[in-house]
């Protein structure tokens, strides 16, 4: 059995007797700690999904001492600037000991959960067919940007023009002069 749980602000995935380190927490060490917003509960086959938390279900804890985290070095530069800043940085923890995961009402909130699984899936593609109905359209405008860009084949050069017309697939186009390269793209 484990818990996904909210805990100092951040979410833990938690099981029965396993060390747990968060930010840290104002109780003394050796007192017993209670959260209530678990946001997902398994056991065994059965899963429970809260919207956003689960009723009824805790995860019990106990605070086993307060320590600082590993030194993390910070440290900027800028270069040719002469610019350098070094900084330490290191974390208040508290280790935490789950002693045991509380799941009263589970079975009330797994039924709603299933249903409120099944209505966003099956309203999900009907939101998604609407853009793909639109992407015809941007196609359509882009062709229509094709005659400006024909106007614009004066300023290039013979070689950008030979390139393009062998993107085209013209042909005999090493003996063509500026000007028949132009008309042949613009065909």
């Amino acid at each position: 059995m484990y818990a996904i749980v909210e805990i100092a602000g951040q979410q833990f995935k938690v099981a029965k007797d396993q060390k747990v380190y968060v930010h840290r927490l104002q109780e003394d060490e050796g007192k017993k700690v209670s959260f209530n917003n678990v946001l997902l509960l398994e056991d065994g086959n059965n899963i429970t999904i809260g919207a956003p938390a689960i009723d009824g279900a805790a995860v019990e804890a106990k605070v086993v001492k307060h320590l600082k985290g590993d030194k993390v070095i910070v440290f900027k530069k800028k270069r040719r600037k002469g610019f350098q800043k070094k900084n330490g940085h290191r974390q208040y923890l508290t280790e935490l000991v789950i002693e045991g995961i509380v799941a009263k009402g589970a079975k009330k909130t797994a039924a709603k959960a299933e249903t409120k699984k099944e209505a966003p899936v099956k309203a999900a593609p009907v939101k998604k067919a609407a853009p793909k109905a639109e992407a015809p359209k941007a196609k359509v405008e882009k062709t229509k940007a094709a005659p400006k860009e024909a106007l614009d084949l004066s300023k290039k050069t013979v070689a950008e023009l030979k390139v393009m017309a062998k993107t085209k697939g013209i042909s005999g186009i090493s003996s063509m002069k500026k000007a028949d390269l132009i008309e042949a793209l613009n065909k």
